[in-house]
């Protein structure tokens, strides 16, 4: 059995390289990956694309990134909430760029990647500025744009619990965008609150397989 468990968040985060494209999971400052994007500060990684919900909370996880400058574009769906100061910071100041993407289509487009699929058509952004260079169709007299996939070289997912194959389940409101951003990136990195026994997790219950995760360290987050 492939060796995924490492003894803490920054050598889970080892193989992280400048310019990555990164999925943060979370949705505010719920299931949100904090020990791991902590990690990838200390690493002092930069010119990473981000691909998440929103912008971070506070001075944490995405922000906490932006922050020490790491992050040179992030692709998301809620950029401007009233906790993400950093953000408007950097972005007023031309230091990071944006592309806003619904968060429906966001989530599809992610889905999409996973699923091995070439894209949906979607009547989200018709008319609009999200529309501009992209493909329209007409559906029995309806107008649909085409939005393509959403790769990633890492994705990093928080978990609740985790098992030595690295099957995943999640708590409440943290699963959010994990599992489906666990399905569309080339390598999974996961910071999970416990590790049970192989076969402890009912097969029923387990959200995320293992064959997704390539990485993860137990770490409890005050979260």
């Amino acid at each position: 059995m492939k060796q995924k468990r490492f003894e803490n968040p920054d050598q889970v985060v080892e193989p992280v390289f400048a310019g990555a494209t990164i999925m943060v999971g979370g949705f505010g400052p719920s299931g949100v990956p904090e020990a791991l994007t902590d990690a990838i500060c200390r690493h002092d990684v930069r010119g990473l694309t981000i691909i998440s919900n929103n912008a971070g909370t506070d001075e944490t996880g995405i922000a906490r990134l932006l922050m020490q400058g790491c992050v040179a574009k992030i692709i998301c769906s809620f950029p401007r909430a009233t906790e993400s100061t950093v953000f408007k910071e950097r972005f007023d100041a031309g230091e990071v760029e944006l592309e806003l993407v619904p968060q429906g289509t966001l989530a599809e487009r992610i889905r999409t990647r996973g699923a091995g699929l070439g894209g949906f058509l979607t009547k989200t952004g018709v008319g609009t500025e999200l529309a501009a260079g992209k493909e329209e169709h007409e559906i029995d007299g309806e107008t649909y744009i085409l939005e393509r996939p959403l790769p990633a070289d890492f994705a990093l997912i928080k978990a609740d619990c985790i098992d030595p194959r690295g099957n995943l389940t999640y708590r409440k409101a943290a699963r959010n965008f994990n599992p489906v951003m666990a399905t569309a990136a080339t390598t999974v990195l996961v910071q999970a609150s416990c590790e049970v026994d192989l076969g402890a997790i009912d097969p029923e219950h387990i959200v995320t397989p293992g064959i997704y995760v390539d990485r993860y360290c137990i770490y409890n987050s005050p979260r």
